[in-house]
């Protein structure tokens, strides 16, 4: 290395440090990870039900790759809102930049009604929050479901690499529980997928609560905006079908 690199590198700013929980709010993430938190999600397949009758989920490998590149659009863009509201972002800031972020009707419509359970279900656990109650007064139809769990992180003392994380994790682990059930896939084998994904999960969650960091300054049009378009017409077929299991 050369010495004027050296000094560059030397007067360069160490990298803003990631925001983590308070001391003592690490139960909380584990409860809104939770799939039995009593959100909603479990009547929904993140778009599997779509992919498993096109044929783009088959086996686990398949359930692997699907759920990678869910990760790294939908997975990304759902974790940056969550850590931006649980940094304290507005929330009608982060709604208006969901809604832009999300072309299809049926996955605006998935995400408000997702939102408003989780609004009421976060309510009851910490109640008095201002937070959740300025929200809840605010989109009685519910605020798209990111923003909700941002915070809901929030009430529950939770940082927002927190609400990445849980983010992160809902855009996989939905579609694996649901492949579960529309493939016939043993629960062993889809819980395999969701390990091997850990590395790339803890990435994305740390991606976007840098963007969240970013976005204080520079405004919610800095948040990750991956499109996932096969998600997207997938979710607007799959609202027309007269018979489904999932309701997106």
């Amino acid at each position: 290395m050369t010495t004027t690199a050296t000094a560059r590198s030397a007067a360069a700013p160490p990298p803003e440090p990631l925001p983590t929980a308070p001391a003592g709010g690490r139960a909380a993430l584990l409860l809104l990870a939770d799939g039995r938190f009593p959100a909603g999600g479990h009547a929904h397949s993140g778009g599997a039900e779509a992919a498993v009758t096109a044929g783009r989920i088959r086996d686990a490998a398949t359930l692997e790759d699907f759920c990678r590149g869910r990760l790294h659009t939908a997975g990304l863009v759902a974790a940056a809102l969550a850590a931006a509201a649980a940094l304290g972002t507005d929330p009608a800031e982060l709604d208006a930049a969901a809604d832009a972020r999300t072309p299809a009707p049926a996955l605006r419509a998935t995400a408000r009604r997702l939102g408003r359970q989780l609004t009421r279900a976060a309510r009851t656990v910490w109640p008095g929050d201002p937070g959740l109650e300025a929200l809840a007064a605010a989109y009685p139809r519910g605020a798209h479901q990111p923003v909700a769990l941002g915070l809901a992180a929030h009430a529950a003392g939770l940082g927002p690499l927190d609400a990445a994380h849980v983010a992160a994790y809902e855009s996989t682990g939905g579609p694996a529980t649901a492949t579960v059930r529309l493939l016939g896939l043993d629960p062993f084998e889809a819980t395999a997928v969701l390990a091997r994904l850990t590395p790339v999960l803890d990435e994305v969650a740390e991606r976007a609560t840098a963007a969240a960091l970013h976005a204080r300054d520079a405004g919610t049009g800095a948040l990750p905006a991956a499109s996932s378009p096969l998600l997207e017409i997938g979710a607007q077929a799959h609202a027309a079908w007269p018979v489904r299991l999932f309701a997106s």
